[in-house]
C-alpha cells in the first residue's frame, strides 16, 4: 500500500489474513505430504498406479482440511486476524499477550511448522538412507542418484527454513517478547520470505526432478504425458520385482526396489525372473 495502511477495512483484513494463512499452511503441509508420498512409493511400490488418482486426491484433500483446522479457529474466537508489521497486510495477531492468543500461536508453530519439517526430514532421510544401502547394481549410477537426491533434499530443507524460520522466530518474539521488540520495519522481510515459499517450492520440484519437469513441459505445450513415462511404469516393474522376491531372494528385491524409487528415472526393463539366473537391469535415461 502506498498509503502505508490497510485500505480494505476490518472485515477485509480478517479475510485477507485467513486466506493468506491458509495458503501458506497448505504450502507447508503439501511439502510434507509430497515427501511422504515419495517415500511410501518406494517402500510400497505395488500400490502406486498413475491411473488411479484416489490416493493423490486424498493427499490434496487432507492438506486443505488440515490447514483449515488451524486457520478457521481465529474466525471463531481462538486468537484473531489483524494487521501485521507496518499495517499494510494482515495475518494472525502475534502481539496479543492473552492466554487465548498465546495458546493458539504455540499450537500453530508446533503443528504447522515443526511437524511438517520433521516429516520432510524423516521421509527424505529414509529415502536417502535406502539409496545408500543399495549395492551390486551399478555403483556409478547409485552414486549419481544419491548425489541428486541429496542435493534436492538439502535445497528443499534450506528453502523451507529460509522462508519460514525467520517468520516463525519473528512471531514468537512478538508473542513472548516485550512490547515493541519486533518493529514494523523488522517484520517486513520475514513476511515477504514466507509468502515467496509458494513460488519457490514448485520451482524446486520442476527443475530438480525429471518426472515433474516432463509433466511441466507437457502442461506448457498442452500435451498429454507419454504413457509409461511416469510412476505407472515404475509401479508395474516394482510389483514384478516384489513377486519375484521369493525366487531371487531379499537382497535382489531390495536392490531392485531402489531402482524404481520415485526419483524421476522412468525407463526400466526387467528380464524374466528365474531361480538360476541373476537379476539384470538395463537403465536408459529418458
Amino acid at each position: 500500500s502506498t498509503q502505508r495502511r490497510w485500505l480494505i477495512g476490518a472485515e477485509g483484513c480478517v479475510w485477507y489474513g485467513f486466506a493468506n494463512s491458509l495458503c501458506g499452511i497448505v504450502s507447508l503441509i503439501s511439502l510434507a505430504v509430497l515427501s511422504y508420498e515419495r517415500y511410501s512409493t518406494m517402500v510400497t511400490p505395488a500400490e502406486a498406479d498413475s491411473s488411479n488418482y484416489r490416493k493423490i486426491s486424498l493427499g490434496i484433500l487432507l492438506s486443505w482440511v488440515y490447514s483449515l483446522m488451524w486457520t478457521l479457529p481465529p474466525l471463531f474466537g481462538w486468537s484473531h486476524y489483524g494487521p501485521e508489521g507496518p499495517g499494510t497486510t494482515c495475518s494472525v495477531d502475534w502481539t496479543a499477550k492473552t492466554a487465548n492468543n498465546i495458546s493458539y500461536i504455540i499450537c500453530l508453530f508446533v503443528f504447522c511448522f515443526i511437524v511438517p519439517f520433521l516429516v520432510i526430514v524423516l521421509c527424505y532421510g529414509k529415502l536417502l538412507y535406502a539409496i545408500k544401502q543399495v549395492s551390486g547394481i551399478n555403483l556409478s549410477l547409485n552414486k549419481k542418484r544419491e548425489q541428486r537426491v541429496l542435493f534436492m533434499v538439502v535445497i528443499m530443507v534450506i528453502c523451507y527454513l529460509l522462508c519460514w524460520l525467520p517468520y516463525g522466530i519473528m512471531a514468537l518474539l512478538a508473542t513472548f517478547g516485550p512490547a515493541g521488540l519486533v518493529t514494523p520495519e523488522a517484520s517486513i522481510i520475514p513476511s515477504v520470505l514466507a509468502k515467496t515459499s509458494t513460488v519457490i517450492n514448485p520451482v524446486i520440484y520442476v527443475f530438480m526432478n525429471k518426472q515433474f519437469y516432463r509433466c511441466f513441459q507437457s502442461l506448457m505445450q498442452c500435451e498429454v504425458p507419454r504413457r509409461g513415462s511416469s510412476l505407472k511404469s515404475s509401479s508395474k516393474v516394482a510389483t514384478k520385482a516384489m513377486r519375484g522376491a521369493a525366487v531371487t531372494g531379499p537382497r535382489q528385491s531390495n536392490d531392485f526396489l531402489y531402482m524404481v524409487a520415485s526419483l524421476g528415472q522412468p525407463a526400466v526393463t526387467v528380464p524374466q525372473l528365474h531361480a538360476s539366473h541373476e537379476l539384470t537391469i538395463n537403465i536408459t535415461n529418458g
